[in-house]
């Protein structure tokens, strides 16, 4: 793109959602009620984990390190979102819009690590139950959960610092929902080709490490829970591993299709995908493990103070 002037824009201008005038409310209200179910849910999650001392394991201390960043991560796309139904300009100050790019991919990222540690905790617990609980202990949990958001945090760090080392001009209306690094490098006053290469190969080797990390674990799950003996085993271990598995396919889906494949934020393919990524995903994950868990079931109905049967599975 030419430069008009070598003057750094003080604001963007995010397009926003294409939706008729008479959709107005109806989409604010809507995209509204999801975040607000979004942060109910994720807290409600939290609090049952906190509450209930037969939670109190590795599972669900990355569970809840999940719950903090889908709510973290809605919160740095949605409430700008939501604002740009009911004000007359979408705009985000410069500063804004670094800030919401670094938490979009820190965030992202660190995703990424803690569905690659969930896999490994699941390999530990089915493959090699003697040595999980001294391997898995509470400084284990806790070195890991800080190693997933260190490596988000360097991985943003290096993506935002190529981003924005760039000149930018006049033109500053971005294509999208929200600050994002291949409709920023549209908008850049300079050569992108370095920043493309860097972004992709990137954004490649830390989702395709850890996929193949993730399928490496399940390898060895599988074929462990095959050979347990009881058919009620290994439902009971299956039905632990599917929830996992949901939530990474929902996971990498959406980043599959704007970072490796022909996808981009700025056409209404590109932008479905990164609404179910920032809005729905994050309201979905709760969900998904509340309906398949029994023992969180159970937590629930405790914390709201309904009868629990202990015997039941």
């Amino acid at each position: 793109m030419e430069c008009e002037n070598d003057t750094a824009p003080m604001e963007f201008i995010l397009a926003g959602i294409p939706y008729p005038q008479e959709l107005k409310i109806p989409f604010f209200l809507l995209f509204l009620l999801i975040y607000l179910l979004t942060l109910f849910g994720n807290t409600l999650i939290l609090f049952a984990v906190a509450s209930e001392p037969q939670l109190h394991k590795p599972m669900y201390w990355f569970l809840c390190h999940l719950s903090i960043l889908d709510m973290t991560a809605s919160s740095v796309v949605e409430p700008k979102l939501i604002a740009g139904f009911v004000e007359s300009r979408r705009a985000i100050s410069f500063k804004g819009c670094v800030t919401q790019l670094f938490f979009y991919h820190f965030l992202g990222c660190a995703q990424c690590f803690l569905y690659t540690v969930m896999a490994f905790d699941r390999f530990l617990a089915i493959c090699r139950p003697l040595h999980y609980v001294t391997i898995m202990n509470r400084r284990s949990c806790l070195f890991l959960s800080l190693g997933t958001c260190i490596g988000g945090c360097i991985h943003s760090f290096i993506e935002t610092g190529l981003t924005f080392r760039l000149p930018y001009g006049r033109v500053n209306e971005v294509g999208g929902i929200f600050c994002e690094i291949r409709a920023m490098l549209k908008l850049a006053c300079a050569d992108t080709m370095v920043n493309e290469i860097t972004t992709m190969l990137d954004v490649g080797l830390v989702t395709m490490t850890c996929f193949l990390l993730i399928l490496t674990s399940y390898v060895y799950i599988v074929s462990a829970i095959l050979k347990i003996r009881t058919a009620d085993g290994r439902r009971r271990a299956f039905s632990t591993c599917t929830v996992h598995l949901i939530l990474v396919v929902l996971f990498y889906v959406p980043v599959v299709f704007n970072y490796l494949g022909s996808g981009s934020e700025d056409t209404l393919d590109g932008m479905v995908v990164s609404l179910f990524f920032t809005a729905v995903t994050p309201l979905l994950n709760p969900i998904i493990y509340t309906l398949r868990k029994e023992d969180m079931k159970r937590a629930l109905n405790k914390l709201m103070g309904r009868k629990v049967d202990p015997e039941k599975n």
